[in-house]
């Protein structure tokens, strides 16, 4: 059966044409379904080609200690620096024992560890609560392949003294200027100096990273004083002196970690690549679950125009009756409903691939979102399209085709 000669798809194209608005809510389902499958598929794949950039910029010789144990935050406005983490709190911290472990690993070069400082940073325009408080140590800048704009980063000899170095975004809203160097701010009852800030980190939504251009880096030894030593570090981050054995220093920081506390740390010992792989594997999951919900939107998309269609087809009995009286056979009339569902889904479907392409568009324009639409899932739309519209239009057309002509003709 063709279902595409030029005589059923004028047909099925007229008929449209006559019934714009019950064509159109037909289409709505369609156009919302693939609409929201196309950009959340896109978003997706845009988040996890962001979190390898920046995953990747840090350089291939990066090693990450993670704490095994995270524990996702509910709901409700962060006010801590911890809060802020990117909806985590680090229920296991790495210790300053497992910090001299992994520096004293052969092999490794140089290290940096993360540790989350509570509380408010109070500048000149009031407390900023919504960014974080790092200590870490004199190495991160270089771990990072991050250059400084203004300043320079503290050094050995400072790592003793209350001195800070900013994120971008963090000089502008504690200071309302691009270079506060030489201002101070009060953190824990204590003056800090500003002595550089950081040229803008990338960063990617949903990264299990910080954010670090709301970020307050102080020395990790300071960070320790505060707090009397229960700052939790939830990171530490080494760079393999050889990038070619990356994985077998990876393998030693583990097992020293080990060692150290007692045969199992229960740390994450992740290479760049295997950092991608993580995120990759907890975004596909996301974007599978949402993308299925959304498409059961596709389902009863199609369930709809089902039933429109068999409300068109007792609309339309006397038409099918004269139809067959001048002689149309029960596959041309089968053949002509069936391609006015199909052009129906089409139709929508090609929609919503123009709405995907615009909200991408609205995405990248006012978030710090990259959605990537793949010619794949277009392509998969379409043809979700075109099937739903043989399907769901199938029955409508039997019904049709299998109208007795005299019944068909007496009909009112």
């Amino acid at each position: 059966m063709n279902f595409f000669r030029s005589t059923y798809f004028k047909a099925a194209r007229d008929s449209v044409r006559r019934s714009k608005g019950r064509s159109f809510w037909m289409m709505a389902g369609i156009i919302i379904g693939v609409t929201s499958v196309i950009s959340i598929v896109a978003i997706g794949e845009g988040i996890k080609q962001q979190v390898g950039v920046q995953i990747h910029q840090f350089g291939p010789n990066l090693i990450t200690v993670r704490t095994a144990q995270l524990s996702t935050q509910s709901g409700g406005s962060t006010s801590s620096s911890l809060e802020a983490l990117s909806g985590f709190s680090v229920t296991s911290p790495l210790t300053s024992r497992d910090i001299s472990t992994v520096s004293n690993v052969k092999g490794v070069n140089a290290s940096a560890p993360l540790t989350l400082v509570d509380g408010s940073v109070t500048g000149d325009y009031g407390s900023y609560n919504k960014g974080i408080v790092i200590g870490t140590s004199p190495d991160l800048p270089s771990l990072f392949n991050q250059s400084m704009e203004y300043g320079a980063f503290f050094n050995s000899s400072q790592t003793g003294s209350n001195v800070a170095v900013l994120g971008q975004d963090v000089a502008n809203k504690i200071f309302n200027e691009d270079v506060p160097l030489g201002r101070t701010f009060i953190f824990h009852n204590q003056q800090f100096i500003v002595v550089g800030i950081f040229n803008q980190f990338p960063s990617a939504p949903l990264s299990q990273q910080a954010d670090f251009n709301d970020a307050v880096f102080i020395p990790n030894q300071i960070a320790e004083q505060l707090t009397n030593n229960t700052a939790p570090t939830y990171e530490i981050m080494a760079r393999a002196s050889n990038k070619n054995e990356v994985k077998d220093i990876a393998k030693k920081i583990k097992s020293a970690l080990n060692n150290t506390h007692g045969g199992s740390s229960g740390f994450s010992v992740l290479t760049g690549n295997e950092n991608v792989a993580v995120n990759n594997n907890i975004l596909d999951l996301l974007t599978s679950l949402i993308a299925g919900v959304a498409a059961i939107s596709l389902l009863v998309a199609g369930i709809g125009i089902m039933n429109v269609m068999m409300v068109s087809v007792s609309e339309r009995v006397r038409e099918i009756g004269i139809k067959k009286a001048v002689g149309a056979t029960n596959r041309q009339i089968l053949s002509q409903f069936v391609m006015e569902a199909v052009l129906i889904s089409l139709i929508g479907g090609l929609i919503g691939i123009v709405l995907s392409f615009l909200i991408d568009l609205l995405l990248r324009l006012l978030t710090s979102l990259r959605p990537n639409i793949t010619w794949q899932i277009v392509v998969i739309a379409t043809l979700v399209s075109i099937f739903e519209g043989i399907l769901f239009g199938s029955l409508p057309a039997i019904k049709a085709a299998t109208k007795d002509p005299i019944d068909a003709l007496r009909a009112e």
